[in-house]
């Protein structure tokens, strides 16, 4: 079983940076992709940015040039460095691996973290 814990949430206030971990317990080499997905109340689960084994990134319009995601393989871990955090960026921040079984994708997800944004 894939155990994914995230770290780095908490309460900082406009204008500020978090960074959030995701270590896996196995080797991120065997997952296709791995990302940070949050969800803010009454709202729907949301991709923020992923990353492929092979370095390529992905990122929602929303935060682009302000969060970067980045991998240490040696760790087994994803990072999320959030800069210029805004109130709308408040939200539980789930990590999520994801493999493929022929075309069928299996998802890992941590227990999330809460990142909140306020002055």
């Amino acid at each position: 079983q894939v155990q994914l814990v995230e770290s780095g949430g908490g309460s900082v206030q406009p204008g500020r940076s978090l960074r959030l971990s995701c270590a896996a317990s196995r080797s991120i080499f065997s997952f296709n992709v791995m990302g940070w997905y949050r969800q803010a109340p009454g709202k729907q689960r949301e991709l923020v940015a992923s990353i492929t084994g092979g370095g390529r990134t992905n990122y929602t319009d929303s935060v682009k040039g302000r969060f970067t995601i980045s991998s240490d393989n040696a760790k087994n871990t994803v990072y999320l460095q959030m800069s210029s955090l805004k109130p709308e960026d408040t939200a539980v921040y789930y990590c999520n691996a994801r493999s493929f079984i022929a075309i069928v994708p299996r998802d890992y997800w941590g227990q999330g973290t809460q990142v909140t944004v306020s002055s």
